[in-house]
């Protein structure tokens, strides 16, 4: 969007404040059994409402689009559809191949620094966990890391549910503000979205309530921001789907290399953490850079 064309439009605050509304309170009633039960996430089916979560932000495009919105079809402007897959396939390419290896450097990074102890002779932790291993312990972290290039694809339905709200409905809806300040308020909203989950426990159990929501919050941005660029380079919410499904497939790779013994912290290890946002962040420096240098 043009400085000319932000000066003219502006935020629909009416219809954002009925998108948050509906999300937030969908989130909430959804996560309400894990609350009631007073087992938290541990509660029979947990990751079934957690996975029931990520719709609540298509109830909020819905709400809009049937009441404040009413006279705009459901999909318009969202990015769901209109720019077709040949518009979009390359940065959808993108978004597959590239968190398996992102999550693996974090991993490194976190080694690095001394944040993560990894057992890469006996990988101990992951035996710990599992009980003895059928096969040659590194057979199976060969297997797992494939299946992450694979199985990805079976999160990417559930992540749209997300995407088609943050990405798809109102990053949009906030451009008139600028992309930055766009991308930085929906990732502290979308952060603070998870809330239902994270003060039971969920991401950063080693951690308080405040630290965790904070971390999610700080995580979150970083997300919004590559997520985002996705978005808006691609004019499709598709690739923001791929990225957000792939990046979930990585979520379990620190157990893989961890020493027997030694509790992972996700406020620091992997992508969940500061080093996986430090590389996060640097990787969407690179490619930027390299995509307006082709441009120019």
């Amino acid at each position: 969007m043009t400085a000319e064309a932000r000066s003219v439009a502006r935020v629909d605050l009416r219809a954002v404040a009925v998108f948050l509304g509906v999300t937030f309170g969908a989130s909430w009633l959804v996560a309400s059994p894990l609350w009631l039960s007073g087992r938290g996430l541990a509660t029979p089916g947990a990751t079934l409402l957690l996975g029931a979560m990520m719709l609540s932000p298509t109830l909020g495009v819905l709400a809009v689009r049937l009441t404040v919105q009413r006279g705009r079809r459901i999909t318009e402007g969202t990015g769901l559809g209109g720019t077709g897959f040949r518009r979009w396939w390359r940065w959808g390419l993108l978004a597959w191949l590239a968190p398996l290896p992102l999550a693996v450097l974090a991993l490194a990074l976190a080694a690095a620094v001394g944040v993560y102890r990894p057992d890469l002779e006996h990988l101990s932790g992951l035996g710990q966990a599992l009980g003895p291993l059928p096969v040659s312990p590194w057979v199976l972290v060969a297997t797992q890391l494939a299946q992450v290039l694979v199985v990805g694809w079976v999160n990417v339905l559930p992540a749209l549910g997300e995407e088609w709200g943050w990405r798809g409905w109102l990053l949009p809806e906030l451009l008139p503000w600028g992309k930055w300040p766009a991308m930085v308020v929906i990732g502290v909203v979308w952060g603070l979205w998870h809330a239902p989950a994270l003060l039971l426990g969920y991401n950063y159990p080693l951690h308080g309530p405040v630290v965790r929501l904070l971390l999610m919050v700080a995580f979150c941005v970083v997300l919004s921001v590559l997520f985002g660029w996705l978005r808006l380079r691609s004019e499709s919410v598709w690739p923001a789907a791929v990225a957000h499904g792939f990046l979930n497939a990585t979520a379990g790779l620190a157990l893989l290399f961890s020493t027997a013994g030694q509790p992972v912290d996700n406020a620091t290890t992997g992508l969940l953490g500061w080093t996986g946002w430090v590389v996060l962040a640097a990787a969407f420096l690179g490619v930027a850079a390299i995509v307006r240098r082709r441009a120019r």
